[in-house]
């Protein structure tokens, strides 16, 4: 499994990081594209950046299944924890990553979680996709999503204090599913919603604005 590394300016100096981040990406994506400009935002925090390329993608040996999925979070957070010590993990992910992030927050103690467009995988399939074959297929389809992924279910489980980023133009995951899971979590929560932005559209001035300062809710200095 590969996993790919990143520090911020401020955890280079002699102490190290301070704050250790566990991230995941959407499906199709890869860690080696983004976790040293991740690092870069967080240039007035000691962090390092940890990011998980998925069983089959990058340098992680395959196949890429969703039933590896939770498995290999959990150790690459095993191994993270290693190096942390007693240093508090946050776990960021994105879309299908959210389902990643949510299992290990659901298995192992972490200090955080950052949840960015969360799909709630099997309502999404008995919903969406349900109707038009009277649940024949939609059915059986979601009862093969792993309950390591079970998003919604997660959610209850999970007590640790949250920020969820939630675009309101979602064309990948509606508006509406995102909200199962946020409507679930059974932590403590902070909500920044993402006017007019899509799946994969960058955070304006504004909506950063909101998001460093719900940071220092979820990981005060």
């Amino acid at each position: 499994m590969e996993v790919w590394t990143a520090r911020s300016a401020l955890a280079d100096r002699p102490s190290g990081p301070e704050i250790f981040l566990l991230r995941f990406y959407g499906n199709a994506d890869r860690a080696d594209r983004w976790v040293a400009a991740e690092a870069g935002m967080w240039n007035n925090r000691a962090v390092e950046v940890w990011g998980m390329n998925y069983p089959g993608f990058g340098g992680s040996t395959g196949p890429a299944r969703l039933a590896r999925l939770g498995s290999a979070a959990l150790t690459a957070f095993d191994e993270l924890q290693k190096a942390a010590g007693d240093r508090p993990i946050i776990v960021f992910g994105a879309s299908l990553g959210t389902t990643t992030a949510l299992h290990i927050a659901a298995h192992r103690k972490i200090a955080g979680l950052i949840l960015h467009n969360p799909p709630a995988l099997r309502q999404i399939i008995l919903r969406q996709f349900g109707w038009w074959n009277l649940w024949l297929f939609a059915g059986p389809m979601a009862l093969k999503i792993p309950a390591a992924l079970d998003s919604v279910a997660n959610a209850r489980a999970v007590h640790v204090p949250a920020i969820f980023l939630l675009a309101e133009h979602d064309e990948v995951v509606a508006p509406k599913y995102q909200r199962l899971v946020v409507d679930a979590y059974a932590g403590e929560k902070r909500i920044i919603p993402l006017p007019g932005a899509g799946h994969n559209s960058p955070m304006d001035a504004a909506a950063l604005a909101n998001f460093h300062q719900a940071l220092d809710w979820l990981a005060p200095r």
